[in-house]
């Protein structure tokens, strides 16, 4: 294991929305119906195979399936019947390199799939990701750290050049852990070894295409739908050992944003802004 230490923090899910060091993850997020907006759910199911060339280097291939499902009970003032069924699929390809017991090198390539898929796969569905990680892992001291560095660039964000990855993990007692960053930020308390409670700051998101372009008011046409929020949660993680849990996470919405998108990813309606409540629940086995 120590050998795979920091491989699996490579997966950048639409640009810097998560950061995954997992295996195997199956996770459901909801943001429940509001007066001023429809409900909103996600599945997702992620398998990543580290792959052993040497004692230093690794390929990583793997993918991850995510649908999106909108409420059918339309409240806006036109037809959203095409945007109540959306998929992604992303498929990476990634290496990582051992520098010395603790940097790691990691390069990740991220073909992306995001549409309704109303009519099949379009060139407009296609988007590429990629990401650069540099890792230093030190786990094994009295007080674990563990800082991650990075760049990652994604052609759906709208940005023109990479942006930055920041995180550092620290325990700093052996029932006390935090972890300060982006997209996530966390504090959690180790109670014996099968229960972790903690508090997280953390974005979400996605932008998929959106086929047949959707005619808005003032003459528009929505041709992509994107959702940004930051949520404030309570966490709870039952550890069946140390690389197998359950977890679950409930919340507010600090801030939320729903847009549909001309072709040039120029904002053209609001579905909605006001702050909601927030569910994740899932199963994952990971390399931490």
């Amino acid at each position: 294991m120590k050998k795979l230490l920091g491989v699996c923090f490579f997966l950048m899910v639409q640009f810097v929305w998560s950061q995954s060091s997992d295996i195997v993850r199956i996770e459901y997020t909801t943001l429940p119906k509001k007066k001023s907006s429809r409900s909103i759910s996600r599945f997702r199911f992620l398998a990543n195979l580290p792959i052993k060339i040497n004692d230093k280097n690794y390929i990583i291939a793997g993918a991850e399936y995510g649908i999106i499902d909108f409420a059918n009970d339309s409240i806006y003032e036109f037809d959203d019947n095409e945007l109540e069924k959306l998929r992604i699929v992303d498929l990476n390809l990634g290496y990582a390199h051992m520098l010395n017991d603790k940097w790691t090198f990691v390069g990740l390539l991220t073909p992306r799939l995001a549409s309704n898929f109303i009519d099949g796969v379009q060139k407009e569905d296609f988007n590429l990701n990629y990401s650069v990680l540099t890792i230093k892992a030190d786990m094994k001291k009295e007080k674990p750290t563990r800082l991650i560095l990075g760049l990652s660039y994604n052609n759906a964000t709208g940005f023109d050049v990479p942006l930055p990855i920041i995180s550092y993990y620290k325990k700093f007692h052996p029932n006390w852990s935090y972890m300060i960053g982006v997209p996530r930020m966390e504090f959690k308390y180790h109670l014996k070894q099968h229960h972790t409670f903690k508090t997280a700051l953390l974005l979400d998101g996605y932008f998929v295409n959106v086929q047949n372009d959707i005619a808005l008011p003032d003459n528009d046409l929505g041709s992509g739908l994107s959702l940004s929020v930051v949520v404030g949660a309570f966490g709870y993680q039952y550890n069946i050992n140390k690389n197998i849990s359950f977890y679950a996470l409930a919340g507010h919405t600090l801030s939320q944003r729903g847009l549909l998108r001309d072709e040039e990813r120029k904002s053209v309606y609001s579905l909605y802004d006001d702050g909601n409540v927030y569910f994740k629940t899932g199963f994952k086995i990971g390399i931490f």
